[in-house]
């Protein structure tokens, strides 16, 4: 009888629960051999682990140290808070769901190294959430050529053949689509086949039309509709309908408006204290960081005066209103 997870097979990552756990950042360099040589040997580690898995996969503390056995969970804290001073990593609290209503606990990763400016550029939604296909943006295959062989001729182009390609070129360029729905007008129906002059002259006309909204089929349709059985003129027949017959301007139509940017809240990353991306640098908080100098050691004497005469007042409220 086979079992469920036979010796030998890699057990499948632990995942988070739905909107939580891994996210991979936008725009990362493709994978490499030495993606994390940079780092010391237990960031480097676990940074490895981490791009292994798949978004939506558990990457906490206690999870990470059951999955690498060599680092407890003491060890695996600090390693993630290296790899968030590295640039690796961020925690975020974000906002989610249609009424943006419900916070989720995400843990952003990237194999390339960002600077805070860069976290808070994402952070505040300046930086695209999808990163490009690999696949468009792979370099096209070039043939192979072999040193011994001589490439093939290509054919032979005379001055006069690429002046005509040019010119050819540059008129298609210069063509707008007012002009090229002139054009097209012989053939839905060739009693209004017009010229080069003629379209050149309609240009403006017809731009009108596309302007308020009329598609290249209705307006050839429009314009080529109830025609006499000879047309004499076309241009000017043209230019007449595309007076007589011009659309009224759309009505404008309020749009609703687009829905806000989740709201990214970042943590940090050793203690989970939220705070502005400037009050979190390298992903981290003050104390996180070591740096004590400036953190008062409590309450001055100040502060606590007033605390407690704001606590007198409320008593004497409350007593007043019970008399």
């Amino acid at each position: 009888m086979a079992t469920a997870n036979p010796i030998g097979a890699p057990r499948p990552p632990a995942m988070a629960s739905p909107g939580y756990g891994k996210r991979s950042a936008p725009d990362q360099a493709p994978h490499r051999r030495d993606d994390f040589a940079h780092l010391p040997e237990r960031e480097a580690c676990i940074a490895s682990h981490i791009d292994r898995l798949p978004d939506g996969a558990a990457i906490d503390t206690k999870t990470l140290a059951a999955t690498l056995p060599a680092y407890g969970q003491q060890a695996v804290r600090s390693g993630l808070n290296g790899l968030s001073h590295a640039g690796h990593l961020r925690r975020v609290r974000e906002q989610v769901g249609e009424g943006r209503t419900q916070w989720v606990f995400r843990t952003y990763f990237s194999r390339t190294p960002r600077g805070d400016a860069w976290w808070a550029c994402f952070l505040a939604g300046d930086v695209p959430d999808v990163v490009d296909s690999p696949v468009a943006a792979a370099p096209r295959p070039t043939a192979e050529v072999h040193p011994d062989e001589e490439p093939p001729p290509r054919p032979a182009r005379t001055a006069w053949t690429a002046r005509a390609a040019r010119t050819a070129r540059t008129a298609r360029a210069a063509r707008s689509d007012a002009y090229e729905a002139l054009a097209a007008l012989g053939r839905t129906d060739a009693r209004l086949t017009l010229s080069a002059a003629e379209c050149a002259a309609l240009e403006d006309l017809a731009a009108e039309w596309l302007a308020r909204g009329v598609t290249p089929s209705d307006f050839a349709r429009t314009i080529t509709a109830g025609l006499p059985d000879v047309v004499h003129s076309p241009g000017a027949l043209t230019r007449k309908r595309l007076i007589d017959k011009l659309p009224p301007e759309p009505v404008r139509i309020a749009r609703a408006a687009a829905p806000d940017a989740p709201r990214r809240l970042m943590e940090c990353t050793g203690c989970g204290t939220p705070g502005r991306p400037e009050a979190l640098p390298g992903g981290l908080c003050r104390p996180c960081r070591g740096d004590l100098s400036d953190e008062p050691l409590g309450a001055t004497e100040v502060e606590i005066h007033a605390r407690v005469e704001r606590l007198r007042a409320t008593l004497r409220t409350r007593e007043r209103r019970r008399t």
